[in-house]
């Protein structure tokens, strides 16, 4: 399996399908001018991999780099998403992977990212990968 790191446009209409899968919030219409953006603007990184048949993405994990005080420079995971049909063949272990490769090659401190208390299959997939329970994660909606 490669991984491909969402460059062009077409790369990320490429995974639009998988993006709307997981955040149905996010409007069909300006979704991929808004990752563009995002990669060309921030610290934002998409990458990939093409489900069997090439046709679109089988899954996707989507990250930044932040520097904090009380971490250092991170790697956050934002998105970690997987089809039904591309589940247990590696592929989200995979990209994990990738995204460690690129955090060691940066000189980055560690990896975060959050995950809803139901996931068990996603939580079994980050403690098989060396990730442990650091903190709850608390939000405020602001009207």
């Amino acid at each position: 399996m490669e991984c491909k790191k969402a460059i062009t446009k077409s790369d990320i209409e490429f995974c639009k399908e998988a993006i709307l899968e997981f955040r149905p919030n996010l409007d069909p219409e300006t979704v991929v001018d808004q990752v563009f953006n995002m990669i060309s603007q921030e610290e934002f990184e998409l990458v990939f991999l093409p489900n069997a048949d090439n046709t679109k993405a089988g899954a996707f994990i989507s990250y930044r780099k932040l520097n904090m005080l009380r971490t250092g420079r991170i790697i956050y995971v934002d998105d970690l998403f997987t089809f039904a049909e591309c589940r247990n063949q590696g592929y989200a272990g995979a990209l994990l992977d990738y995204v460690t490769r690129h955090a060691t090659d940066e000189g980055m401190k560690s990896i975060h990212l959050d995950s809803g208390y139901t996931l068990h299959p996603a939580h079994r997939l980050y403690l098989n990968k060396g990730y442990y329970l650091a903190c709850n994660h608390f939000a405020k909606a602001i009207n």
